[in-house]
């Protein structure tokens, strides 16, 4: 039996994990342009290593019941974001490992993806890993990047130039005389 090819962008999930085969690569993190979209102004998504992954399908038989498709999902890379605190380029380490189940159907992943802990979903004629690995990619990006500790110290408030008092009359002050009895 000759082995079949398997592409990345156009998957075919069921025969990958018939035959238990796997695929393995890495792109350059500007090939994903979601992702390179996070990417802080100073260091932009070019500059950052090629980003690993890997895939691998696999059938389980569990008693009593029917075959499932399992795809064992793998990625790493570094990216850097904008630091939340000094607004610098930060570096973060992503590591993704990930199983996630293909069933038949849209509605049978909604209901077992709530009872499960793994991912579920339905299994497409084709699936775009990239796009897949991605998402997990976005996914696992920190809401708040910061470093541990900034480069550069913080400005405190204390620190920071005092705004002149605006020219114009207080409002409240006018309103304040008038209530007073006075004239404004």
């Amino acid at each position: 039996m000759k082995s079949r090819a398997f592409v990345p962008e156009k998957l075919d999930v069921a025969a990958l994990a018939h035959d238990d085969a796997s695929l393995s690569g890495e792109w350059p993190a500007a090939s994903l342009q979601r992702l390179a979209d996070s990417a802080a102004p100073e260091a932009p998504a070019s500059g950052w290593p090629a980003l690993q992954w890997s895939l691998h399908g696999e059938t389980r038989q569990p008693k009593g019941g029917k075959a499932q498709i399992w795809l064992h999902l793998t990625a790493s890379g570094q990216v850097a974001l904008t630091c939340q605190r000094c607004l610098k380029p930060v570096h973060e380490d992503i590591d993704i490992d990930r199983w996630i189940r293909f069933v038949d159907t849209e509605a049978e992943a909604a209901a077992l993806d709530v009872d499960s802990d793994d991912d579920v979903l339905a299994l497409p004629r084709h699936l775009d890993a990239r796009e897949l690995i991605e998402d997990e990619l976005l996914l696992a990006l920190p809401l708040v990047p910061r470093h541990e500790a900034c480069p550069e110290p913080l400005a405190h408030v204390d620190d920071l130039p005092v705004a002149e008092a605006d020219e114009r009359p207080n409002p409240f002050a006018k309103l304040a005389a008038l209530k007073r009895g006075g004239s404004a």
